[in-house]
């Protein structure tokens, strides 16, 4: 794969993108009281300026019982008007928009929805300090419902795809890992009953958005915690996606109420995360036994690539890397093996400028040193980078 190809165009469904480089759905904690913002739309015109194919607005919950934070989207009616706003500032940059659906499952936030979260077991959540239910099979068909209203209110939005998030610990993931499903009924046992409630999602949406319509899967490779989903797992996961009607695969890992860092690698930031606690306790508590609660991992370049390399052997549709692509020739490496497009999130965050500099030869990698401090910002106010806070302020002449 040369340089000129990953900034060509390319397919995904019926969509066409002008290159290969999607920036990722990276938490941008911009909607206080799960509204759109001046500056989530601004956060999103600005990557999309910065040369990126498509962006994607992280995490939306598809109802309101589904959010972990007060500053998480949930998708109704009321807020398609300003999503327009959002996915017309793209358009107008020359980019297209994604959004990532999913539901916090186990890990809702009972203070912010007012009642006892759901989960696919029963479960006590050290990450909230919470005790979920039992989802029923009437919560369930509530909830491919919602996911299918999520859906097309997207579309009705006039974003260009939707990433299904089936990953990371997330309500669908939930039911998936053998570490949080410890049902004894259709849903719950072998993979392919595990699979039953998010394959239910896929299709349902697949059927109302019709076939040229992206559905991106957001999936676990591993969840990095014992009894959880498998390298083997997740394999007959991705034919099962594929068959019931995505589009693509975006195979990551980890655990957000368990092992989050796994999916990133790098620093952790505990000094960070613990003065953004909002309890004098809770502040002593991180930071007195966040390593212990936050495991570290190592990061490396292309950290998911030997997994990532299993599903793409499996499936016929395309596979999206994600995971430590930091350079031009990281991307070179992975568009060469056959994955179709990358995603990135710290780079773009670092420099939203970060794809159209590789394009002109400006750099050839990005300066991230994957501090992870970002990530704590998430939680003060909305991520940015401490390293380079002016990127999205300051370098961009065309807004």
């Amino acid at each position: 794969m040369t340089k000129t190809q990953i900034f060509t165009p390319a397919k995904l469904a019926g969509l066409e993108l002008k290159n290969r480089v999607i920036r990722a759905g990276c938490f941008e904690g911009m909607c206080q009281g799960g509204q759109v913002t001046d500056d989530l739309i601004e956060h999103h015109r600005r990557v999309a300026a910065g040369g990126v194919s498509m962006t994607t607005v992280a995490y939306c919950s598809v109802s309101a019982d589904g959010r972990a934070f007060d500053h998480e989207l949930w998708m109704r009616k009321e807020i398609v008007p300003d999503l327009k706003k959002l996915t017309d500032a793209v358009h107008r940059e020359g980019s297209l928009a994604s959004i990532q659906l999913g539901h916090s499952g186990f890990f809702t936030n009972k203070e912010v929805i007012g009642k006892r979260p759901l989960g696919a077991s029963a479960k006590w959540c050290l990450f909230m300090r919470s005790h979920c239910r039992e989802m029923t099979r009437e919560d369930i068909e509530e909830k491919v419902q919602d996911f299918v209203a999520a859906a097309e209110l997207a579309r009705d939005a006039g974003f260009d795809a939707i990433e299904i998030h089936a990953g990371h610990g997330y309500l669908l993931s939930q039911f998936l890992s053998p570490w949080t499903n410890r049902r004894n009924d259709a849903f719950g046992g072998v993979i392919d009953n595990r699979l039953r409630f998010p394959i239910k999602v896929v299709e349902n949406t697949r059927d109302i958005l019709g076939y040229d319509f992206p559905i991106l899967i957001k999936m676990n490779q591993v969840d990095g915690i014992k009894t959880g989903v498998s390298i083997h797992e997740s394999v007959i996961m991705g034919k099962a996606f594929e068959k019931a009607g995505a589009s693509a695969l975006i195979p990551s890992s980890g655990f957000t109420s368990k092992v989050p860092f796994l999916m990133l690698r790098g620093g952790l930031p505990i000094e960070e995360m613990s003065g953004n606690q909002e309890g004098s306790l809770d502040r002593l508590g991180m930071k007195l036994f966040g390593r212990f609660m936050v495991p570290e991992h190592t990061y490396q370049p292309l950290f998911q690539l030997e997994g990532a390399r299993k599903i793409l052997e499996a499936v016929n549709i395309p596979v999206i890397y994600i995971g430590g692509v930091e350079s031009l020739a990281d991307m070179q490496q992975v568009l060469g093996e056959g994955f179709s497009f990358v995603q990135l999130g710290r780079a773009t965050i670092q420099d939203p400028d970060f794809v159209s500099k590789l394009e002109t030869g400006q750099i050839d990698r990005s300066p991230c040193d994957h501090c992870n401090r970002c990530v704590a910002a998430m939680d003060a106010g909305g991520v940015y980078c401490v390293s380079n806070r002016e990127g999205f302020l300051d370098q961009d002449s065309r807004g």
